[in-house]
């Protein structure tokens, strides 16, 4: 006996493939949603997968990402792949990026940032340190962000 994965198709919306196991909850945070928006939603976890051993699937009907949606799942999920879906068929596939430059997505977390004065209207800027795992410095006061600082920014509970 062969094992599937059966998950209907979506006739237009997004799949977000190859997510950190784990972490599909999280996507679905960062999107906004909860599944009382009446949209199909298909979250598939742990699944075998070749690349990363387990993986989560998101499938959301009707749905398509705007450039900020994508740079924070990049964020908390960078083997992520994001398939725009039309009339069934994959029109697009693509691969996240974690950006190399982050505006206005994070505040740093030292308080003493000039970032973090009322005063100093100054967007957040973090660069990238490293993907795996994920550290950001701020451009300002140069302290660094951790991933788990970053998931607790993205995935507002």
């Amino acid at each position: 006996m062969s094992e599937e994965l059966l998950v209907r198709k979506i006739r237009d919306g997004t799949v977000i493939d190859h997510i950190p196991a784990g972490r599909a909850l999280d996507v679905l945070k960062i999107l906004g949603l909860s599944g009382k928006e009446g949209s199909t939603i298909a979250i598939v976890m742990n699944v075998p997968s070749k690349k990363l051993g387990r993986k989560d699937i998101v499938k959301v009907e009707g749905k398509f990402l705007e450039p900020k949606e994508v740079d924070e799942i990049a964020l908390i999920a960078p083997t992520a792949t994001i398939n725009i879906v039309k009339d069934f068929r994959v029109l697009e596939k693509r691969r996240v990026q974690v950006p190399g430059e982050i505006k206005g997505l994070l505040r740093c977390p030292n308080p003493n940032c000039v970032t973090n004065t009322k005063r100093e209207p100054i967007e957040t800027r973090f660069k990238l340190v490293s993907i795996a795992p994920l550290k950001l410095k701020c451009y300002y006061c140069e302290d660094i962000v951790t991933e788990e600082q970053v998931i607790q920014q993205l995935v507002r509970e």
